[in-house]
């Protein structure tokens, strides 16, 4: 007798007999709480008029596959079509093969719930995978900083320059207005003489197409400025345009892009990379592995971003953090709001061998937040920062941080089925019994 893996779907079946309901995805989306979102997200809707919008679930559940699997919004937008597992998690009852948004809707979405409304995801991902663990898993928590890098070029003055002198032109083919001299060919011969600067012969011939390219891109940002008038759209752009001509090699407050200026150039000591540019995030991660604060911050010392991390945790979690363990760069700092500090540093004489090996053990642990921030960097989007503005940088360490608890339970479910499946097969009458169907 041929037994059949799977049920065989009815006319009436939904969507959730056809699946496999071992599937970690499928576990997770029933031990979500979705009802949050709704009630939290509801009020920023408008009940009487526009278009019907798409359901919070699918939008949330969309936000969460994003980072969870590494996508694009376009991307994530196709497969969700393709996936069965997908629809499930979104609050589909039936398959759907067509896409169930534009991938544009994804940024309306996270505008519209901004920085508090990610912020309740995340704070939902750290509820899920409080369910099976220990109440004083919080007391003892480890801290460190990273650099959420800008999804921009390396910046350097010739491509700044370049920038400008194209922004400029396209303003006026625009607007159409007047132009004294468009440097066509003279840009090109420009252009041509700063390739190759790395060799001997072709130093000099560069530096003076540098010069020569900032002479142009001023001109054309005096004469666009006397075109447009002092009240005009791009009167903000054109501000920047002169604080980038303005700045110089030991310039404070440098603009490295034209459309992120608030990008900040962060040296973290690194032998590979020197210099990165984009904003430096703060991560708490608790004793058992779970991601208990993600702030965003622009470039400040380790050490001040100790009581804003710590404000974050506790609003989330209503808890408070007993001891925080972090590396040198957070030195000069104690204890704040009643959390005690601790770096490594040179024993007391008065520890006895047992609070050596107690310390020493401790800071041994602190290490395991460098894998858990390279996780974040390679699986959920936090080494490369896409979205726009300050808020984006915001929105995208929650983002990657819930992804990445979020994948915590999924794993800790799946742990739990093959425990489940050991058990089962033991006996003579479950032998058949196997997980290899799940995936």
């Amino acid at each position: 007798m041929i037994k059949k893996p799977y049920n065989t779907p009815s006319l009436f079946s939904s969507l959730s007999d056809m699946l496999n309901q071992s599937h970690p995805l499928y576990k997770l989306a029933d031990k979500i709480d979705w009802a949050k979102f709704d009630t939290a997200f509801k009020p920023l809707y408008c009940q009487n008029n526009g278009r019907p919008s798409k359901p919070i679930r699918l939008m949330c559940g969309l936000l969460i596959l994003k980072h969870l699997r590494n996508l694009s919004d376009e991307s994530v937008v196709e497969q969700w079509s393709e996936n069965a597992y997908y629809q499930y998690f979104c609050g589909m009852q039936e398959f759907i093969p067509g896409a169930p948004c534009a991938s544009s809707e994804l940024v309306h979405f996270r505008n519209r719930i901004g920085e508090k409304g990610i912020e309740l995801i995340f704070q939902e991902s750290i509820r899920v995978n409080n369910e099976d663990d220990d109440d004083e898993h919080h007391d003892t928590a480890f801290i460190d900083s990273t650099v959420q890098e800008k999804n921009i070029t390396y910046p350097t003055d010739a491509k700044l320059h370049k920038k400008i002198v194209r922004k400029a032109l396209n303003i006026v083919h625009k607007l159409e207005l007047p132009l004294r001299q468009s440097y066509t060919f003279v840009l090109k011969r420009i252009y041509r003489d700063q390739r190759f600067r790395n060799h001997p012969k072709n130093r000099q011939k560069a530096v003076r197409a540098d010069r020569k390219l900032r002479t142009i891109a001023g001109r054309l940002v005096r004469e666009l400025k006397r075109n447009l008038g002092e009240h005009s759209v791009y009167k903000e752009l054109i501000e920047r345009f002169e604080a980038i001509l303005a700045q110089r090699c030991h310039s404070r407050q440098k603009i490295y892009s034209i459309h992120e200026p608030e990008v900040q150039c962060i040296s973290k000591g690194k032998e590979h990379k020197k210099y990165e540019f984009g904003n430096k995030v703060s991560i708490i991660r608790s004793a058992t592995g779970l991601i208990l604060g993600a702030q965003s911050f622009r470039n400040e010392y380790d050490g001040h971003t100790i009581e804003a991390s710590l404000a974050q945790v506790e609003r989330l979690t209503r808890r408070k953090i007993k001891i925080l363990a972090g590396d040198r760069g957070y030195r000069g700092k104690k204890e704040v709001n009643g959390t005690q500090i601790l770096i490594p540093d040179v024993p007391k004489p008065s520890d006895s061998r047992y609070q050596k090996r107690k310390k020493h053990k401790l800071f041994c642990k602190r290490a395991g937040i460098e894998p858990t921030i390279g996780h974040l960097k390679s699986d959920h989007r936090l080494g490369r920062n896409f979205y726009k503005g300050v808020a984006g940088d915001a929105v995208n360490i929650l983002l990657a941080a819930a992804a990445y608890n979020f994948k915590r339970a999924m794993k800790a479910l799946l742990h739990l089925l093959k425990i489940i499946s050991e058990k089962l097969s033991e006996r003579p009458s479950m032998n058949d019994f196997s997980l290899a169907n799940a995936f």
